[in-house]
C-alpha cells in the first residue's frame, strides 16, 4: 500500500447531521457529568489566567517594577496552586465515578434496544463484533459526551481569555495569531475526513479480531478434537495483520499531520519570543511583562494544540456512533403489555410462506444480488387446543423456522398465523409470546447457579414451583447435589452432562405459565426410559397444546397428529 493511498476519501453511511442528532439523544442522559466537567474546566481556565497574572505580579514586585509585598505575592501563587490541585482531584472523581455509571447506562440502553428489536434468523453482525461495539464504542461515545465536549468548552474559554489578555498587552501580535485560525479550520476539515475513514477501518478490523478470539474460545473442545489449533492461530494472525496494516496507515497520516502542525506552532512561538524580546530590548515591556507575554502565547497555542488533539476524539466518536447506530437499524418488535389468552389455546397457520434472504454475486456484472429463498411455502395446518403434534422432516425442511414463526420471532412473508381458543381468535404478534413455553434445541444453560437458570423462566417462581418443575422434567438429580438448586453451572452448563442440561432447560421452561408447549428436539440427549417418563409427566397436563420437533419414534407414539414437512 502506497503512502498516498491513505488520502483516499470514502463516503460515510450516515450524514454528520444524523450522527449529531443521535449523539444529542445520547447526551440527554449524561447532563450531570457533562455540566460538572464543564464547570470544573471553566474554573480551571479562570485559575490558569489568574496564575499568569500572579506570576507577572510576583516578578514585577521582585524587580521593583511595581510596589507590593513579595511574600504576599508568592503566597497568592501558592494558594492558586492548591486550588489547582483541588480542581484536578474533583475532575478525577467526576470522571471515574460518574463516568462508569454513564457507560453502564448506555450499555444497558443499547442491550435493551437489541433485545427488543426484530430478529431475522440470520444475524448481520457477528456476536464478537456486537460485544466489541458495546464495550469500546460505547466507551468512546460516553467519553466524548461527558469529557470531550466539556473539555472543548474550557479549551475555547482559555483561548478567548488568553487572547483578550494578550490583546490588552499587544494588539498587533494577538491579531496576527488569530488570523491563523481560518487556515487551521481548513486543514482540520481535511484531517477529519481522512481520519474518520482510517479510524473506521481500524475499529472494524479490531471487531474481527475479537470475533475470531471469541469463536475460538467458545469452540475450544471442537478445535482440539479436530486438531485445528494451528489453523485457528493462523486465522487470528491474518486478522491481526489486517488490523496492524490499518493502524500503520492511520499512524502515518497522524504523524505527518502532527509534524506539519507542530512545525507551525514552533514557528509561531519563536516569532512571539522575538517580538517580546525586541519590546523588552526597547524598554517597552518589563521582564514580568515578557514572562506573562510568553505564557499567554503558550496559552493561546495550548488550546490550539488541544483542538488538534480533540479532532481525533471527534473522529473516534463519529466512528463509534456510526457503529452503534448500525445496531439500532433493525426495527423494534411490537411493544406493549403482554396479551394472554385463556387456556386451552390452539394455533392455526393459513397459507404461510417464509424465506431467508440469500446474497449472491452476479458472474456477468459482479454486482451483489439479494433474493429470498423459501423455506416454508404456502403451509396451512391446525394445532387444535389440547392436541399433541409431532413435526417431522429432513434437515433443511423448515422445522426450526416454523417454530420461530409460531413464537413470533419471525413474521410470515405471506399468509398469517392465529392463536385461538373457544372464545376468540387473534393474529399472532410478539406481545402474545407469553402464551408459549419453549425448550430450544441444544444446551442453553447460562453460567450461574441452577436457581438463577430456573428463574429465567419465571422470576417470581417459589421454591415449591422450582421443585415441582424439576421433578416433572425428571431432573431429580439436582436434589442430590451438595448445594441443590444453588449448585453452580459454568458456561453452557459446564459440569453437567448433556442429558442433565437438557432436563434443566425443560424444567426452566415449565415454570412459565403459557398454554402452548414447544419442544425443539428437547429429548435428544435422554435415554429411552427417562424420555418415556418425561413425556408421561408432560402429557399428564391435558390443558396444554404440545408441539414436538423430533426424529425420535418414541415421541411420535405419544402424539395425536403428525405434520410432515418437505424441502421446498
Amino acid at each position: 500500500m502506497r503512502f498516498k493511498d491513505i488520502f483516499k476519501r470514502e463516503s460515510s453511511k450516515y450524514s454528520i447531521r444524523a450522527i449529531m442528532k443521535w449523539l444529542w439523544r445520547a447526551w440527554r442522559g449524561n447532563q450531570l457529568q457533562a455540566v460538572l466537567n464543564a464547570l470544573l474546566g471553566l474554573a480551571g481556565v479562570a485559575l490558569s489566567l489568574w496564575q499568569v497574572w500572579a506570576v507577572q505580579h510576583a516578578i514585577d514586585v521582585a524587580s521593583h517594577t511595581v510596589e507590593g509585598s513579595l511574600f504576599w505575592a508568592v503566597a497568592l501563587m501558592g494558594a492558586l496552586i492548591l486550588c489547582d490541585f483541588a480542581i484536578s482531584i474533583s475532575a478525577v472523581w467526576v470522571r471515574n465515578i460518574l463516568g462508569i455509571r454513564a457507560q453502564n447506562r448506555m450499555q444497558q440502553r443499547m442491550l435493551d434496544r437489541i433485545l427488543r428489536s426484530e430478529w431475522h434468523g440470520r444475524e448481520r453482525l457477528h456476536s464478537g463484533d456486537v460485544i466489541n461495539r458495546l464495550e469500546h464504542d460505547v466507551g468512546s461515545v460516553v467519553g466524548f459526551l461527558t469529557e470531550t465536549i466539556p473539555s472543548t468548552i474550557s479549551t475555547l474559554a482559555l483561548f478567548l481569555g488568553a487572547f483578550f489578555y494578550l490583546f490588552s498587552m499587544d494588539k498587533m501580535l494577538s491579531v496576527v495569531i488569530i488570523a491563523m485560525l481560518p487556515l487551521f479550520i481548513l486543514v482540520s476539515k481535511f484531517y477529519v475526513q481522512q481520519m474518520r475513514r482510517l479510524t473506521r477501518q481500524v475499529r472494524d478490523s479490531d471487531s474481527k479480531v475479537q470475533s475470531v478470539l471469541q469463536e475460538t474460545v467458545q469452540n475450544r473442545m471442537l478445535i482440539k478434537t479436530l486438531e485445528s489449533d494451528s489453523m485457528m492461530v493462523e486465522k487470528l494472525e491474518d486478522t491481526q495483520s489486517t488490523l496492524r496494516h490499518h493502524v500503520v496507515q492511520r499512524t502515518k497520516f497522524s504523524v505527518f499531520s502532527n509534524l506539519i502542525l507542530n512545525f507551525g506552532f514552533a514557528l509561531g512561538y519563536l516569532v512571539a519570543f522575538l517580538w517580546s524580546a525586541m519590546r523588552m530590548y526597547n524598554h517597552t515591556l518589563t521582564f514580568g511583562g515578557m514572562t506573562a507575554f510568553l505564557q499567554l502565547v503558550s496559552k493561546i497555542q495550548g488550546p490550539a494544540r488541544g483542538l488538534t488533539k480533540l479532532v481525533p476524539a471527534f473522529v473516534s466518536v463519529f466512528t463509534a456512533a456510526e457503529r452503534l447506530m448500525e445496531l439500532e437499524e433493525d426495527p423494534l418488535e411490537e411493544q406493549g403489555d403482554p396479551i394472554a389468552l385463556d387456556a386451552p389455546c390452539g394455533i392455526r397457520l393459513r397459507d404461510v410462506t417464509y424465506g431467508y434472504e440469500d446474497v449472491s454475486t452476479s458472474e456477468q456484472s459482479g454486482s451483489r444480488e439479494t433474493k429470498s429463498v423459501d423455506v416454508i411455502s404456502h403451509l396451512s395446518f391446525d394445532f387444535p387446543p389440547q392436541s399433541c403434534t409431532a413435526i417431522l422432516g429432513e434437515t433443511g425442511a423448515g422445522k426450526t423456522t416454523l417454530i420461530r414463526l409460531v413464537l413470533a420471532l419471525l413474521r410470515p412473508q405471506s399468509g398469517n398465523i392465529e392463536l385461538y381458543n373457544g372464545h376468540e381468535s387473534r393474529e399472532l404478534s410478539p406481545r402474545m409470546r407469553c402464551n408459549f413455553i419453549y425448550v430450544p434445541q441444544g444446551n442453553t444453560l447460562m453460567s450461574g447457579t441452577i436457581r438463577e437458570n430456573l428463574l429465567l423462566g419465571n422470576i417470581t417462581a417459589t421454591e415449591q414451583d422450582m421443585e415441582k418443575a424439576l421433578r416433572t422434567a425428571c431432573a431429580d438429580f439436582v436434589f442430590d447435589l451438595p448445594k441443590g438448586i444453588d449448585s453452580l453451572c459454568s458456561e453452557s452448563g459446564g459440569g453437567l452432562s448433556e442429558g442433565q442440561a437438557q432436563r434443566l432447560a425443560i424444567a426452566r421452561a415449565l415454570l412459565r405459565t403459557g398454554s402452548v408447549m414447544l419442544f425443539d428436539e428437547a429429548t435428544s440427549a435422554l435415554d429411552p426410559d427417562t424420555e418415556r417418563q418425561l413425556l408421561k409427566n408432560i402429557l399428564a397436563n391435558s390443558n396444554k397444546t404440545i408441539i414436538f420437533i423430533t426424529h425420535r419414534p418414541a415421541v411420535v407414539d405419544y402424539c395425536d397428529q403428525v405434520l410432515q414437512l418437505e424441502k421446498v
